[in-house]
């Protein structure tokens, strides 16, 4: 298995922002962690919020965390709402579980890092990520 190379996660989070542009998307923050949850790429639009760096880095970090994407991640912190503020205790707040994260995996389902897209509805966060991890032949895995 190859690591998550600066190149890709360069291509996924400007991909990931271009779409957004097409979709016209309010502006975003799109951060790349490696599988050790190290950032390598970070982008936030010149107009987005002050706080969509860090929640975009929290939805990455988050999937990274539990081993999950972040739309399943949402779904269980819908059912099980006391876990994740456990979650969210334990982490020092590092943890977002909300659509708009991914896992990023290669071809043979090698787990390669993480995506977070932070600034418009979950929904579209999410499409977003899933685009931009797509645009560079990886698979992105939101649950």
């Amino acid at each position: 298995m190859n690591p998550l190379t600066l190149r890709q996660a360069s291509g996924i989070v400007d991909a990931s922002l271009a779409h957004a542009h097409e979709l016209g998307l309010r502006p975003l923050a799109v951060t790349v962690l490696d599988a050790g949850g190290n950032p390598l790429v970070v982008k936030r639009e010149e107009t987005a919020g002050i706080l969509r760096p860090q929640i975009a880095h929290a939805k990455a970090w988050g999937c990274l965390g539990t081993g999950q994407g972040g739309a399943a991640g949402a779904r269980h912190a819908n059912r099980d709402p006391a876990f994740f503020a456990a979650l969210a205790t334990i982490s020092e707040g590092r943890i977002a579980a909300s659509k708009g994260g991914a896992l990023i995996r290669d071809g043979e389902g090698a787990l390669l890092g993480a995506i977070g897209v932070s600034g418009d509805r979950p929904d579209n966060d999410e499409a977003a990520a899933v685009f931009g991890v797509h645009k560079e032949g990886l698979a992105a895995d939101v649950g």
